[in-house]
């Protein structure tokens, strides 16, 4: 096995299009898978091959294997807040409450999905979502953002040595640092919630293995074992039963962090996703 350079959707788009293979086995959230599905670029899954039967049946998708959940959430540093910092996104917008440095991710649709939020727009209401409303609130927070992190290890790097205050970041990159003794407040109101797919490229010529190896990731486990490093939330719920509760309670996949937050629309996102990525693309520029 072989790991290399972090997977992009562009990346997977080139390799199908060129046939030249870097890696046999990708992980995308669910819009991305969604957006890979529109435009034929995966494999279906070899269910003999990925032994299916052994797995779950709400992890078995077309195209792809369901492997765990990932929150992206408000988190910020509990010194520059000691009597009790922003807890929901409209507290993040609101710079005149919490004066301090911001950072945001550069995903677009994560973006216009808080920007919402912060509007006031519930969670079970986001979707049809109302592009250009997201945007006019993302250009009010805009000036204030500080930085707009691409790689996970940037958003810790940013937050942990205190370049910014207040952040949108993974949560197990949190939990990470606070388990360092980082000072900072984890909050999972109006948390990011989507689900991570094992996914093969279409034509790869390792697909079968590829599909085997998926199935190992998805039994309960070594997802457990997962989790247990980095506490993103096990796909197979038999790997819960596995963990400790204090982990559990860590991960996207606790009851409590999961009704307090929202999951995209990814039919809905799909087909529009590369316009609005254009559209994100001319507006962070300009």
């Amino acid at each position: 096995m072989k790991t290399v350079r972090g997977v992009s959707f562009a990346t997977l788009k080139a390799q199908v299009q060129t046939r030249s293979f870097e890696w046999d086995v990708v992980n995308l959230g669910d819009v991305e898978y969604a957006q890979a599905v529109l435009e034929g670029l995966l494999e279906k899954v070899d269910k003999q091959a990925a032994q299916t039967e052994q797995l779950p049946a709400h992890v078995v998708r077309e195209y792809g294997i369901t492997s765990y959940s990932l929150g992206t959430n408000l988190v910020y540093r509990k010194d520059k807040f000691p009597n009790g910092g922003p807890q929901s996104w409209a507290d993040f917008w609101n710079v005149e409450q919490f004066p301090c440095k911001r950072c945001l991710y550069d995903r677009s649709f994560t973006c216009l999905a808080l920007a919402l939020l912060a509007d006031g727009v519930s969670a079970d209401q986001l979707y049809p979502m109302d592009i250009d409303r997201a945007f006019r609130k993302m250009s009010e927070i805009k000036p204030h953002i500080k930085v707009w992190w691409r790689e996970g290890s940037q958003s810790q790097q940013l937050i942990r040595d205190g370049e910014v205050d207040m952040i949108a970041m993974w949560s197990a990159r949190a939990v990470d640092l606070i388990d360092d003794k980082v000072p900072l407040e984890l909050v999972w109101n109006g948390a990011e919630i989507y689900y991570a797919n094992l996914l093969v490229p279409k034509g790869d010529p390792n697909a079968k293995a590829a599909w085997q190896f998926c199935n190992f990731v998805a039994q309960a486990k070594p997802q457990a074992n997962f989790a247990m490093l980095l506490p993103y939330g096990p796909a197979n719920p038999d790997a819960r039963a596995l963990m400790s509760e204090a982990r559990l309670r860590q991960t996207p996949a606790w009851p409590e962090n999961e009704k307090v937050s929202f999951k995209h629309d990814a039919a809905w996102m799909a087909p529009r996703l590369a316009q609005i990525r254009e559209r994100w693309t001319q507006w962070l520029t300009t």
